[in-house]
């Protein structure tokens, strides 16, 4: 777990906030999607990620670990089988968190905390991106202007041969040399 923070806990003691925090990552698992407080969902993020990424390695460590942490076998099965292999290409940040007003009772900030769960689509790496990054973007630039020149090139064959077809030899010759 990260660095506690400095200040009141949320809602009591060390031991109220780990455990209210394993029963939101409980929840989260289970869900995939929970409303809670803005602070509680920014104080879940750093553990569900964590538990995420010990889903991901997948030995039995890693589950004993979690199962530390959460301790309810089932919800620990489903992250280990089926939330895992979902975020399998996703490098970090399989949780996200939107603001969605406050509450009606208090006005407390609300926030929906949920799993992204979307495949990635990876991005192809350079070799050296600082080098290349240039050329990339010339690439793209060089292939349009010769297609461009292409089709003008093109175009100016087709004009060229219906002038000729029209046009008697003796005239078609010198406007070509012009």
């Amino acid at each position: 777990m990260p660095k506690p923070t400095k200040g009141p806990r949320l809602g009591g003691g060390p031991a109220h906030e780990r455990l209210m925090l394993a029963n939101l990552a409980a929840a989260l698992f289970t869900h995939k999607r929970i409303t809670t407080t803005e602070t509680k969902a920014k104080r879940l993020r750093p553990l569900a990620e964590r538990l995420v990424t010990f889903g991901k390695r997948g030995d039995l460590h890693a589950r004993r670990r979690v199962l530390a942490v959460i301790g309810d076998k089932t919800v620990v099965h489903e992250l280990f089988t089926v939330i895992a292999p979902q975020v399998a290409d996703r490098e970090g940040g399989y949780t996200r968190i939107t603001k969605i007003g406050n509450r009606k009772g208090d006005n407390a900030p609300m926030a929906v905390i949920e799993l992204v769960l979307e495949p990635v689509t990876p991005k192809k790496r350079a070799a050296k991106p600082a080098a290349e990054a240039p050329v990339a973007e010339e690439a793209p630039v060089e292939v349009e202007e010769t297609a461009a020149v292409e089709e003008t090139e093109a175009a100016a064959e087709e004009t060229s041969e219906a002038a000729a077809d029209e046009a008697p030899v003796e005239e078609a010759e010198p406007a070509e040399a012009k």
